[in-house]
């Protein structure tokens, strides 16, 4: 199975092989700043699995927070993917072409969420990282 995606513009294209990770809504302050939105929906990628199959010379990146970054297209300003220690962890769904497979599993960091975004989802809530996930997770 190969998952195919890329950025507004096509000028930067990506390949993961095989099945995405867990997947989650982050609604942190910096998520929804580099989306736009009121979350980000992200899926866990091992970094093996990841290829750049277009315009990876393009790739720009934001170091967002101590050993992330965020890899977004310079020309369109897609937000792509983010990298942990310099090697991809995550995909956004939103830039997956059909079906990624996986679904978001919880809403993470919902302490600092849009104030004019209601969560209306059973999907479980968490203030900050869930149990067992992010930084010494």
């Amino acid at each position: 199975m190969t998952i195919t995606g890329g950025c507004l513009c096509g000028a930067i294209r990506y390949a993961i092989t095989g099945a995405l990770g867990q997947a989650d809504n982050c609604h942190c302050s910096m998520c929804r700043k580099a989306h736009g939105a009121a979350f980000s929906s992200y899926a866990l990628v091992a970094p093996q699995a990841w290829r750049w199959t277009a315009g990876a010379e393009l790739c720009a990146r934001y170091r967002s927070s101590p050993g992330y970054e965020r890899v977004f297209c310079p020309r369109c300003g897609s937000p792509l993917a983010v990298l942990h220690e310099g090697e991809i962890m995550g995909v956004t769904l939103g830039t997956v072409d059909g079906d990624p497979g996986v679904r978001p599993a919880f809403h993470m960091f919902v302490a600092s969420k849009a104030p004019w975004f209601e969560i209306t989802d059973e999907l479980p809530c968490y203030p900050a990282y869930p149990p067992g996930f992010g930084p010494g997770g």
